[in-house]
């Protein structure tokens, strides 16, 4: 059976937090079948330069403007290999942290994976049988330690995923 790969990334915040996508990202999306963006882009060009490696899923997060919201949406749900993933940027909610927004977003929807950011910080963990990863960010680590993105492989209907660290 197939397996299928999927860049992941989130909060680049470009140009304000770094320029461009870091080389090391775009080496390693590279043979990817798709990418998903879980917002803060701020320029729409960012999806132009992924466009370029692979199909590009995104939605908008809270510091994308009004046209990025519009363009993209907050919340989106696609089918890739028969496994239903979620993405939402993880800023939609009550005072709830970005994981706990990401829970309540997708909670009355039949998903297999959730795709989210806002926290910049990297999470790969399943809930109730649902995988809710959340791939950091590779312009903007805040507190954390390293830079990162993610890549979420599907075969047989099965999700895993995996946080990718570096250092710039």
């Amino acid at each position: 059976m197939d397996i299928i790969t999927i860049g992941v990334v989130s909060d680049t915040h470009i140009p304000s937090r770094g320029k461009v996508i870091p080389d090391i990202v775009l080496k390693g999306f590279k043979g990817v079948d798709m990418i998903i963006h879980a917002g803060d882009l701020l320029k729409d060009y960012v999806i132009y330069e992924l466009e370029e490696i692979a199909p590009v899923h995104a939605v908008a997060g809270n510091n994308d403007d009004f046209f990025m919201q519009d363009k993209l949406g907050k919340k989106r749900i696609l089918d890739a290999g028969g496994v239903k993933i979620g993405i939402t940027h993880g800023h939609i909610g009550h005072g709830g942290n970005a994981l706990k927004n990401a829970i309540n977003t997708f909670k009355d929807d039949d998903v297999n994976c959730v795709v989210f950011g806002h926290s910049h910080t990297p999470y790969n963990e399943e809930i109730d049988g649902v995988l809710f990863f959340n791939p950091g960010s590779p312009t903007d680590k805040r507190w954390q330690e390293y830079y990162s993105y993610g890549i979420i492989k599907i075969q047989n209907k099965k999700v895993s995923a995996q946080i990718k660290y570096f250092e710039r």
